[in-house]
């Protein structure tokens, strides 16, 4: 989800969800009252996805990545939003896993104003993604939805339900919501008894 050409995009969403998060009355003071548990799992992932990997390493990257962020996307579940951040990391790791990286379709390439890249895709420079096949399989969750200018990006069913999620959370938070649990619901029990009596 999260790769170098989709960084505008990305910082696109942020500001929408802050302005949005404005106009329904909240602030970004919000966020010095929310805490999210297992955040490192968080910067790992994106790191991991970011990361120069050798070319016969890459694809194992980015699910091991994929991996990290659903994690602690379970751990937070009750945070605002996060659930279909959760559903959409979950579609996107079901497209790349069986595919060895992301299809991406060669129509919305062109236009979504990136038909100078089907070249580079077709001669495999891509590590992470590669030019829609016929062997592919869930091509409909793939990199399938055009976005035109000044975006120019090509983003999947699961991208969509992520910037989704991400504007949920943002908003939900500047609006006031508070820290989750501190530990999951399966890590939570603290081993108290009722004292017996004496």
């Amino acid at each position: 989800m999260l790769r170098r050409e989709s960084m505008i995009l990305l910082i696109g969403v942020v500001l929408v969800s802050i302005g949005l998060g404005y106009l329904v009355g909240g602030r970004l003071s919000g966020f010095e009252r929310f805490r999210l548990r297992w955040w490192f799992l968080a910067f790992a992932g994106l790191a991991l996805q970011l990361a120069p990997l050798p070319a016969d390493l890459a694809t194992e990257g980015l699910i091991a990545s994929y991996v990290m962020l659903l994690v602690f996307m379970a751990v937070n579940l009750r945070a605002p939003g996060v659930w279909l951040i959760l559903i959409g990391l979950a579609l996107n790791l079901a497209v790349i896993a069986p595919n060895d990286g992301m299809p991406v379709s060669r129509s919305a390439l062109v236009a979504s104003g990136q038909a100078s890249t089907l070249t580079e895709l077709e001669n495999g420079a891509g590590t992470k993604h590669h030019l829609e096949a016929s062997d592919d399989v869930l091509t409909p969750l793939a990199d399938v939805i055009a976005i035109g200018s000044p975006v120019n990006q090509v983003a999947s069913a699961g991208d969509v339900l992520v910037y989704a999620g991400l504007l949920w959370l943002i908003v939900g938070v500047m609006r006031g919501a508070r820290r989750v649990d501190p530990a999951p619901p399966w890590v939570a029990y603290q081993g108290r008894h009722r004292a017996s009596a004496s």
